[in-house]
């Protein structure tokens, strides 16, 4: 490769001397439970980014499989005593690549739709447009995401209910993608930079002060990202955090349930107690931890660009996941990408995957 980044190349030369190759990594990593190669688990894919930045390995097909297997979960980094943060090198890695022309052809076309289009899926409408809404100014603005509005809109329209049941006065954003699809496939930081400005100015335009979201993916865009790069003056809620924060009068519900922390809530997060309090407002539920669950919840295997790329591979992810649900008829969780892949991974069962947000309007 060539056109190296010298500040990546020092950062992964310091995580191959600091990594002790103790395999932690291996006892969480989704894909590599999936696909069963050292290449595909954490320290694995720190010697391929080494040897990617340095030259010595080529950017051949199987090298780039294992680069863009990985879900970005952040278990790794939990687990690793050494502090490695082998998302962070991850992702580097997946830039140097996309910089230099290694690129995967669905990942392209994801970017390519988002910048000609303002949604990775290449609809000509715009979230507000598809949601049959006029914007306003308001101080709560909810924000659908991209995944919601054009491929699970029950739950956007789920959201829009809640509001108008809670009396809420809101509006719905008129924005774009958040950038997180962009981010976490490599693709050029300045593009989804000026994504951020966009939707940063055009919320302010509307005079939002609370910003409210249903997507884990665009929940840490907004709470973790873009205040890296761009002001963030309003206040940013999932609605997990906004219905935990109303007194909710919520219809019995008998039912043997539990709950899925999304990556990018959980571990990015940190946001494990506020969906759990919405659950437990439910009467007559009967809700049960999966074995691993908030810090240590198992991916989906539907994020960092997994499913688009190599369905396959996260469909066993999400298999692997639902093994944890055995006893629970109900599945709730709280990202559209993570409600999508687990109904992905299964086959044949009378299981629910339902999210809270959705579960929430239903028992308002």
């Amino acid at each position: 490769m060539s056109k190296i980044s010298i500040k990546n190349l020092d950062k992964v030369k310091n995580a191959v001397n600091v990594c002790t190759m103790c395999g932690f990594c291996k006892s969480v990593c989704p894909s590599f439970k999936a696909i069963k190669w050292d290449s595909s688990v954490a320290r694995g894919r720190v010697i391929l980014s080494y040897g990617l930045l340095t030259g010595d390995i080529p950017a051949d097909a199987s090298v780039i499989e294992n680069i863009y297997t990985c879900t970005t979960c952040m278990d790794c980094v939990r687990r690793c005593p050494s502090k490695v943060d082998i998302v962070e090198i991850v992702e580097m890695c997946r830039a140097d690549l996309v910089s230099n022309g290694h690129i995967l052809p669905k990942h392209k076309a994801v970017a390519e739709n988002i910048l000609n289009f303002g949604n990775p899926y290449g609809e000509k409408d715009t979230m507000v447009q598809r949601l049959k809404v006029k914007p306003k100014n308001a101080k709560v603005g909810y924000f659908p995401g991209c995944s919601a509005t054009f491929r699970t809109p029950e739950t956007t329209n789920a959201a829009l209910s809640i509001f108008r049941k809670l009396g809420t006065d809101h509006t719905v954003a008129d924005c774009k993608c958040c950038g997180s699809v962009m981010q976490r496939i490599g693709w050029d930081n300045n593009d989804v930079v000026k994504m951020m400005d966009h939707n940063v100015k055009a919320i302010r335009k509307q005079g939002i002060e609370t910003l409210v979201l249903s997507c884990a993916g665009c929940y840490r865009m907004f709470k973790e990202e873009y205040p890296k790069y761009v002001d963030v003056p309003f206040k940013v809620l999932h609605m997990a955090e906004f219905l935990d924060a109303q007194d909710l009068k919520l219809k019995e519900m008998k039912v043997k349930a539990t709950y899925h922390d999304p990556c990018h809530l959980g571990r990015h997060a940190h946001v494990y107690d506020a969906p759990r309090n919405v659950i437990k407002k439910i009467p007559g539920i009967e809700f049960t931890e999966m074995a691993n669950n908030r810090e240590t919840s198992r991916c989906c295997g539907g994020g960092g660009g997994v499913r688009s790329a190599y369905p396959n591979e996260s469909k066993m992810m999400a298999e692997a996941r639902l093994e944890e649900a055995a006893s629970a008829d109900l599945i709730i969780t709280t990202c559209p990408f993570c409600v999508n892949n687990l109904r992905f991974g299964m086959s044949g069962d009378a299981k629910r995957v339902v999210d809270l947000t959705e579960l929430a309007d239903e028992l308002l």
